[in-house]
């Protein structure tokens, strides 16, 4: 294995999405990409439904593409021009039917894989319908696995994935919360950051979440992007501004190895008791 493809550079770039305007959110999407690019990172991941905007129920007839669409097109290009790894979130097309997806094009500017958002939250079940396949992409930088937003809440789906082969976990999420989520319960960026950290952990795995931030139809977007270690770890947040989080991780090396000698959670488990 090469230096670059056991340590290589994530970059989770936080950013404020328009409904709508997806000519100027892939703008957007160039612009932080390619000062991802500049700073040396293999793989930009972007938000959920960085492309199109979240809050566009009433407009997916007009905005969702197909990957091959000219928005999926435009991406390849980048991902091409950066020669770098690109997971994005968008709305999805397809055969009639609509996803909230997750793009994952190479350095070359191929399409690797199109995840399809497996667990949907909310009124996003009257919106698109659910994917049923866990995704891993084997790549040049490691075994990604891809999740977007409500995925992180189950345990069992990022267990699943690690136990694909994961080397890291990737998050395009947009998690969202209102004055009564946020001031009576807590529900807030510290509480993402913490269930990143938590499933990084528990699975002893990498994880690198991109969030958006700013205001959309009432709700505030969390932001704390991050890259986690799989120790829990935090080695990198965005906080509550647009922009990246940064941070180079190793697949192997003395003191992983040292920590996963200790941390030995799942040949711990005992899964005939939790039947």
């Amino acid at each position: 294995m090469t230096a670059k493809a056991n340590a290589p550079h994530i970059a989770a770039i936080q950013m404020r999405p328009t409904s709508g305007d997806i000519s100027g959110n892939l703008d957007r999407i160039e612009a932080w990409v390619r000062i991802a690019a500049a700073a040396g990172a293999d793989l930009a991941i972007l938000p959920e439904n960085a492309v199109t905007g979240y809050f566009i129920a009433g407009r997916l007839d007009e905005l969702a593409q197909p990957e091959d669409g000219p928005a999926g097109l435009r991406l390849g290009r980048l991902a091409r021009d950066c020669n770098l790894h690109l997971a994005v979130g968008t709305a999805l097309a397809d055969g009639g039917r609509f996803y909230d997806a997750q793009l994952f094009f190479g350095p070359d500017g191929s399409l690797l894989a199109t995840y399809r958002k497996a667990h949907l939250f909310s009124a996003e079940r009257e919106w698109y319908d659910a994917g049923d396949t866990p995704v891993v992409v084997d790549t040049a930088i490691g075994r990604i696995g891809l999740t977007i937003c409500y995925d992180l809440m189950f345990p069992e789906y990022i267990r699943r994935l690690t136990d694909m082969g994961a080397d890291l976990i990737v998050n395009s999420t947009n998690w969202i919360a209102d004055a009564f989520q946020r001031d009576v319960w807590g529900w807030n960026g510290t509480s993402v950051e913490a269930l990143a950290r938590t499933r990084a952990l528990e699975n002893g795995v990498w994880l690198a979440m991109a969030d958006c931030i700013g205001p959309e139809a009432g709700f505030d977007s969390l932001g704390h992007s991050c890259i986690v270690a799989p120790s829990g770890r935090l080695l990198a947040s965005a906080g509550t501004a647009e922009g990246i989080a940064h941070a180079a991780i190793l697949y192997h090396g003395t003191d992983l190895s040292r920590w996963r000698a200790i941390a030995t959670y799942r040949s711990d488990r005992r899964p005939n008791l939790y039947s």
